[in-house]
């Protein structure tokens, strides 16, 4: 399980856990949102139908809600949220810094509810 884990939080390939499933790093703007057809250790082709990428905006949406009731339960425990304008802007601004890793992460995690994790498909 820790595997699983640690191979979203890095994004790569759900099959073999060793190849990158986008083109490059999330946060180089040119290659924002584009993912490799195939995983390049074990040819896995990702895009099993046109917009099959589609369905990650839900678990976007779900890791946003997410991360924003952590932030701001954080704000509450520090003793930082001072009002309602100024959380707000708190939980923008990381969400906004976030976004680009977000979109990739639920990318990664569409992708493994339909690829199943299988060691000897690995090159």
């Amino acid at each position: 399980m820790a595997s699983k884990i640690i191979s979203l939080l890095k994004l790569k390939c759900p099959q073999c856990r060793k190849g990158s499933l986008l083109v490059g790093n999330p946060y180089q703007l040119g290659d924002f949102n584009k993912v490799n057809d195939h995983c390049p250790n074990c040819k896995l082709h990702f895009k099993i139908e046109p917009s099959f990428f589609y369905g990650s905006m839900y678990v976007s949406y779900g890791l946003g809600v997410g991360i924003s009731i952590v932030i701001f339960i954080a704000l509450l425990l520090l003793g930082l949220a001072q009002g309602i304008v100024l959380n707000f802007t708190v939980i923008t601004i990381i969400l906004v810094l976030l976004m680009p890793y977000i979109n990739a992460l639920s990318k990664v995690i569409w992708a493994s509810f339909f690829f199943k994790y299988d060691p000897n498909k690995e090159l």
